[in-house]
């Protein structure tokens, strides 16, 4: 007869609980058959191994986590969002747990079982899981790795952070958690602004924006020098060089004023300023009115300048002067005669690549504003320098004033635009074939308006130094000027002035 005519077959048990042996029958020698062993239910031998297992967590409790646990936590898979927020024993984890742990697995491996997964709770309908385990066990929060990320998924219901101070060792703290506040940080409430009067000449940026550099300073580059926004520079249509009066206000640590609002430009109101014309949209005309150089009966020389080639406003005059021969002596004369006999008229003194006791001399006599840039500085510094002093020339005559201009010297002026351009041709005497573009630019802006202002410019240019390239640069501004005087270097060896 066949198995399904028998009736029911048999249900036929887990292979791991035949081998389940209650401790009773091991010490009594009693060994059933197997199918009695298969009959005899398995509650006695259950029990037994729930209180090996509550047992050995006790006992894992109360004893601190070892190296070889945190290393283990930190080779666990991720925490998924559905396991933290899924009810425990689902999926069947926790069902058969007795039975997995009575089968002779390692105690170790039981341990790192529980501590990665459901936390040893059942699910529904199974009485053979961890159902009998105290109540406190259940409700443990699930531990966190060495890492000391912990569950930060949401939802959750775990125990917060601990920051990990570098006192212990993976993510555990040998002192006393920090106390961190979850509140965002806010910054410190500011006063209201304090306004602080300035001043000074505006450099634009090829980006659009600009500073404010004090003259005193000789216009270098300060942490205290006021940022010019673009926006105010589009309002009220600030040029280079411009003169501006306003109020900055601090912008804090680390950060220098910001210019808040502007007061006058070039003396007038900023609403008015846009109607000036632009230096390039002036008519220029040939210089007609004198300046006078004559002070007295000495010195003498400026006498003779009177007489022999007079300076009128609007003149280009090239001053050619070979070394020893007097011509620092001669601009002290002839800035002196200005100030004194034409207090009207702006007087700029410009020192490029010159010795840096001579700056000091020439700002112990000269009554004027003297701008300097020592043979100390970089060649970034001379031409910066110049260009922002002839633009700010340039703005004070176009707003009507009367500028004169003492530029010593042109040559050293030129040398620097030299090694500033470097685009690798060269020309005659070294010169490369861009580096008396600016410098011509510079010396060609003398001139005098229908509308009213002039620039004078004064230059000296240097002869006989023995290098082809000052020649080269002499021979550049010769034909450039309408006004030229030579010094005599034998006449000079004589002591014979002028």
């Amino acid at each position: 007869m066949t198995e399904m005519d028998s009736g029911a077959p048999k249900r036929t048990p887990r292979p791991r609980r035949q081998k389940v042996q209650s401790t009773e029958q091991v010490e009594s020698g009693e060994l059933l058959e197997t199918g009695m062993a298969e009959a005899r239910p398995l509650k006695p031998v259950i029990e037994d191994v729930l209180e090996e297992i509550a047992a050995a967590r006790a006992e894992f409790e109360q004893s601190p986590p070892s190296e070889r646990d945190m290393d283990f936590e930190s080779t666990d898979a991720p925490v998924g969002e559905g396991e933290t927020d899924r009810e425990p024993g689902a999926n069947g984890e926790g069902n058969g747990g007795g039975g997995e742990f009575a089968g002779g697995d390692d105690p170790n491996r039981r341990r790192r079982r529980r501590r990665g997964r459901g936390r040893g709770t059942t699910g529904p309908g199974d009485n053979t899981g961890y159902s009998q385990q105290p109540a406190q066990n259940q409700n443990r929060p699930p531990q966190r790795g060495r890492n000391g990320q912990g569950d930060r998924r949401h939802g959750q219901q775990g125990q917060p952070r601990r920051p990990h101070d570098g006192g212990g060792q993976r993510g555990y703290n040998n002192g006393p958690p920090r106390q961190q506040s979850n509140e965002p940080r806010s910054s410190e409430p500011r006063g209201p602004e304090v306004l602080v009067p300035v001043q000074g000449t505006l450099e634009l940026h090829p980006k659009g924006y600009g500073f404010l550099r004090d003259a005193k300073a000789g216009y270098v580059s300060q942490e205290t020098d006021a940022f010019v926004s673009g926006s105010l520079i589009e309002k009220y249509s600030l040029r280079e060089g411009v003169h501006v009066t306003g109020e900055c206000v601090s912008m804090g640590r680390g950060q220098g004023p910001r210019l808040k609002s502007v007061q006058t430009i070039e003396g007038r109101l900023p609403e008015l300023y846009p109607a000036v014309k632009k230096f390039d949209d002036l008519t220029p005309i040939n210089p007609f009115q004198l300046i006078k150089l004559e002070t007295g009966t000495t010195p003498i020389t400026m006498r003779v300048m009177d007489l022999l080639c007079p300076i009128g406003k609007g003149q280009r005059a090239l001053l050619v002067a070979p070394p020893r021969s007097g011509k620092t002596m001669l601009l002290q004369e002839i800035a002196d005669s200005v100030s004194k006999n034409h207090p009207d008229i702006y007087l700029i003194v410009l020192l490029i690549d010159e010795r840096p006791e001579e700056v000091t001399e020439m700002r112990r006599r000269v009554n004027g504003e003297v701008v300097a840039s020592s043979l100390d500085r970089e060649v970034e510094n001379h031409v910066r320098v110049s260009q922002l002093v002839f633009e700010k020339a340039k703005r004070m005559a176009e707003s009507g004033r009367d500028v004169f201009l003492l530029l010593d010297s042109i040559t050293r002026t030129a040398r620097a635009f030299n090694k500033w351009t470097n685009t690798g041709r060269t020309g005659t005497g070294g010169l490369d074939v861009k580096a008396m573009d600016i410098p011509k630019k510079m010396f060609g802006m003398a001139r005098q308006f229908d509308e009213g202002g002039s620039l004078t410019v004064v230059g000296t240019a240097l002869i006989e130094t023995g290098g082809r390239m000052d020649d080269a640069i002499f021979q550049e501004f010769k034909g450039t000027g309408n006004m030229e005087m030579v010094l005599s270097r034998e006449l000079a060896e004589r002591r014979i002035w002028p």
